[in-house]
């Protein structure tokens, strides 16, 4: 039997999956199809290039579901959240990283480990039979051929959605005279965001601006594709309501106008690489065209004169229902050679695809091994996602989730005193569960597969 096993798709999950299999010893071939075939949404041929936001959400282990993913990925040796901690950029409470520097990082460690070879080439199509161990980690954006592959091994439809991406900013074309830095309720450095301020008359001329402007179409296919409600274009927001922004992405709240009254809404913009060059316009994703989008966002106060560096995008992401195709270890039911990781498995974001990958990559160690890796307790964030992807959700109304507390099984609801815990106290206990419980298991699953435990 050959030993190596084949890592489809070079973005945060499969660069994931292939350095736990190398580090655990089993030879991995990764296959990206960049540059020889791009897709709608990438703009470099690097390594786990971050395609939309550079924010990897909050970083706070006690209170948020992300924050206590990120803590169980370090903690389990994850490539991806050792390059985000080398190159992270000021962000608040959260972790946002220089998309160049991060996506560097990743490929240098991989194409620098001797059990790694990175091939530059599509797979059109199922991998070839000879191929005995495959993690297909591509992504919302699967090249048609794979796409159609996986969907005609599994018997099942793919599942669709639109993903939109914010633009980006050069920051000295804005007008520090309107806008100024600060974090909401001066969290994080407590200056780590630019503020740009509306009044209520120019609050209502963006919105109209925002419905009003052209959009780009819709193919046929597409159009009774649903959004993912987590990332929806502002004018998608706008739609719903002529407030929803100004208590959505624009709510003023946390936040002191050093030039004026308090906004009625405000626009922030968030760092996007280490030189501080750069930023990306928080939870503005668009599908306006790209001269509607200049035209409208330098309507802004601070953005007259804004130069941009990206504009914003619309992309198509494909996932399967994970539920009625996957097993517990991420294997085809159908051909348990494939195994799947990442957004396609009907995960969402950055940090859930990379712990899918980190999965997926530990599922085909141990099984190149001749071992079998114990399954993370569902009630860690690792098991919560898991358990999402491969049965814990609804099948018939399947669609992608972001880790959150939801997905746990619920802590007791007093405590050891009798006294009802809720709120935010509520979900330390879900933290404090996960950390103890993760212990086991990361002790076990690094002893299986011989590494040491962080």
């Amino acid at each position: 039997m050959n030993r190596t096993v084949h890592v489809i798709g070079g973005g945060l999950a499969g660069s994931e999956a292939a350095w736990q299999l190398a580090r655990s010893g089993v030879p991995v071939v990764l296959h990206e199809m960049r540059p020889h075939r791009t897709t709608p949404a990438h703009q470099t041929n690097g390594l786990a290039e971050l395609v939309c936001s550079n924010s990897l959400r909050s970083d706070d282990a006690e209170y948020n579901a992300v924050g206590l993913l990120h803590e169980e990925l370090r903690r389990a040796g994850s490539l991806i959240m050792w390059a985000a901690d080398l190159h992270k950029v000021p962000a608040g409470g959260a972790l946002a990283v220089d998309r160049d520097g991060f996506s560097g990082a990743v490929e240098q460690a991989l194409a620098q480990h001797p059990n790694v070879t990175i091939v530059r080439e599509e797979i059109a199509g199922l991998p070839p039979e000879d191929w005995d161990s495959v993690v297909i980690a591509t992504g919302p954006l699967t090249s048609p051929p794979l796409a159609e592959a996986i969907r005609g091994v599994t018997g099942e439809d793919s599942l669709c959605f639109f993903d939109a991406i914010a633009p980006i900013i050069h920051k000295d074309s804005i007008d520090f005279s309107k806008a100024w830095f600060q974090s909401r309720y001066d969290k994080g450095e407590g200056s780590d965001y630019i503020n740009c301020p509306l009044t209520k008359d120019e609050y209502y001329a963006f919105i109209d601006a925002l419905l009003a402007g052209e959009k780009v179409p819709f193919h046929e296919w597409e159009k009774d594709t649903p959004y993912f409600e987590g990332c929806l274009p502002v004018e998608v927001m706008a739609e719903r309501g002529r407030e929803t922004l100004a208590y959505g992405p624009g709510k003023p709240v946390g936040l002191t106008n050093p030039y004026g009254p308090k906004p009625y809404a405000v626009i922030q913009l968030r760092q996007d690489n280490a030189l501080g060059t750069l930023y990306n316009m928080v939870g503005f994703q668009t599908k306006l065209r790209h001269g509607e989008q200049a035209r409208i966002f330098r309507t802004i106060p601070g953005l007259e004169n804004a130069e941009f560096a990206r504009l914003g995008g619309l992309h198509r992401n494909t996932f399967v229902n994970g539920p009625r195709v996957l097993g517990p270890t991420l294997a085809l039911k159908a051909q348990p050679r494939l195994r799947l990781a990442g957004q396609i498995t009907g995960c969402e974001g950055y940090v859930e695809s990379t712990a899918i990958g980190l999965l997926s990559g530990r599922f085909a160690a141990a099984e190149r091994l001749g071992r079998e890796l114990p399954q993370p307790p569902a009630t860690t964030a690792l098991g919560a996602i898991l358990a999402h992807v491969t049965g814990g959700a609804n099948a018939d109304t399947y669609q992608p989730m972001n880790i959150n507390f939801g997905l746990f099984p619920p802590p007791p609801e007093r405590d050891e005193r009798g006294k009802r815990v809720k709120g935010r106290d509520r979900k330390k206990l879900y933290s404090d569960r996960a950390r103890v419980d993760l212990v086991g298991w990361l002790a076990e699953a690094d002893g299986v597969l011989g590494l040491e435990t962080a």
